[in-house]
């Protein structure tokens, strides 16, 4: 056997193997004997069947197949030792001429090679790192919504501004029928919120759909239409009123404060609002890392130039899956995966340069700290290691969520890498503020 490797561009090569009769032979004769001792042909003994009746039904498949496991496995074995780094798979060249009774052979492959760039952490940038504080607006929205949450329940006859109205939607025509509590601050349109105030039980109230609330995503919610029929919808429907109730807000007392935290936890009004900021800003801090790997990933995109072996991986694309592809299909899911594939390349470059690896010790630490925490959200504040061990080997047995935690825990290295190495600027701004942020 001898495998060559021509370079046609920086980017794309050509690989051939030749492959002769003493390579493929001992094993396709091993294989054809084996067929003889197990073969059931009518007329003949088990294992007594003619050599050459064997060969011919069987000698071509065995043949084809036997050359085709050489051929992948010394392809695979060749490109590990002469380290070439590749994108997709190799592609095998038609031969349009190619004679399986011939005794040797000659197949070629196109190869698109990983391309050849470098990764600059340390350049200069534009990236803000944001610390999300939650201020006093924040807190004091927050100690209201704990009040109302756990306050009592009042009946009344008539609506007036912030009452809770359970009722049913509903426009027959639309087939529209749906229960829910609203308040009258839901509605995007003041308008909308005047006609509720002083209606009754039993009273209906007519509103349109079209700017009801601040998002159209919200119809699908309140009316349980489906996402198409969504957006755009312009229609008028109907409020039947079922309850009108108030919250009388509950006392900021000893009795709740122990009911939220447990007892004597929090023992002020002080107190509840600086255990509301510590638990918010450590959701915060969550989201801030999130937007902030997001950034230094766009930036990194954008930033780090290198062309790829495009016309190889749309042909590449076209075979890839189970059913083959146009041209133009290729075109365009080679479109949408490029950004993909180019993080892709990035990241495995700087995982490399900078040494970081995932060892089992790792994940099981962190599965185990996961689980962990949702026990305690279900009152189980200090399970035994063994129980928490337990879930773990049979969390860690499912491929799919080794690949899911894995590609957390590697997340997580890369933002304190990205931390450390890329120069960024760091904000303090209220959580509002972030939201406006990010939807820009």
């Amino acid at each position: 056997m001898n495998i060559t490797k021509e370079q046609v561009d920086a980017l794309n090569a050509v690989v051939t193997v030749s492959i002769t009769e003493e390579d493929y032979k001992p094993q396709v004769d091993k294989v054809l004997k084996d067929y003889r001792k197990n073969a059931n042909i009518p007329g003949f003994r088990k294992g007594a069947v003619p050599m050459s009746l064997v060969q011919k039904q069987y000698g071509k498949a065995v043949l084809a197949d036997e050359v085709n496991k050489l051929l992948q496995n010394s392809l695979n074995d060749y490109l590990k030792e002469e380290k070439i780094d590749i994108l997709g798979n190799p592609l095998p060249k038609v031969d349009e001429g190619f004679d399986w009774d011939a005794n040797d052979y000659t197949f070629e492959f196109e190869l698109g090679l990983a391309p050849e760039f470098s990764v600059d952490l340390a350049a200069k940038n534009k990236i803000v790192k944001y610390d999300i504080v939650a201020d006093d607006e924040m807190l004091n929205e927050q100690v209201e919504r704990i009040q109302k949450q756990y306050g009592k329940l009042i009946s009344k006859e008539e609506v007036e501004e912030g009452d809770d109205i359970k009722g049913v939607f509903f426009n027959e025509e639309e087939g529209i029928n749906n229960e829910v509590t609203i308040s009258t601050d839901i509605f995007k349109s003041k308008r909308a919120s005047k006609k509720f105030i002083g209606k009754k039980v039993g009273d209906v109230v007519t509103v349109p759909t079209k700017g009801l609330f601040d998002d159209d995503h919200k119809l699908m919610e309140y009316l349980k239409v489906d996402h198409d029929k969504a957006h755009g919808l312009e229609i008028n429907v109907d409020f039947k009123i079922e309850e009108i109730n108030t919250t009388e807000p509950a006392e900021l007392n000893q009795e709740l404060f122990d009911k939220l935290f447990g007892e004597g936890v929090v023992t002020s009004v002080e107190d509840l609002k600086g255990k509301i900021k510590e638990d918010a800003e450590k959701q915060f801090a969550q989201q801030a890392d999130q937007k902030y790997l997001n950034d230094v990933t766009e930036w990194l995109i954008e930033e780090t130039k290198f062309e790829l072996p495009a016309e190889f991986l749309k042909k590449w694309i076209q075979t890839a899956g189970e059913n083959q592809l146009t041209p133009e299909q290729a075109e365009e899911e080679y479109a949408k995966s490029e950004k993909g594939l180019r993080y892709q390349l990035i990241e495995n470059k700087v995982m490399t340069e900078n040494d970081l690896q995932l060892n089992i010790d790792e994940l099981k630490a962190y599965a185990g700290n996961i689980i962990r925490q949702q026990m305690a959200q279900f009152g189980q504040m200090d399970p035994t290691d063994e129980d928490v061990d337990n879930i773990v080997t049979r969390v860690l047995s499912n491929q799919d969520e080794v690949k899911r935690l894995s590609e957390q825990v590697m997340s997580q290295k890369m933002l304190e890498l990205f931390n450390e190495k890329v120069k960024h600027k760091s904000k303090e701004i209220t959580y509002n503020d972030f939201i406006k942020q990010i939807q820009g």
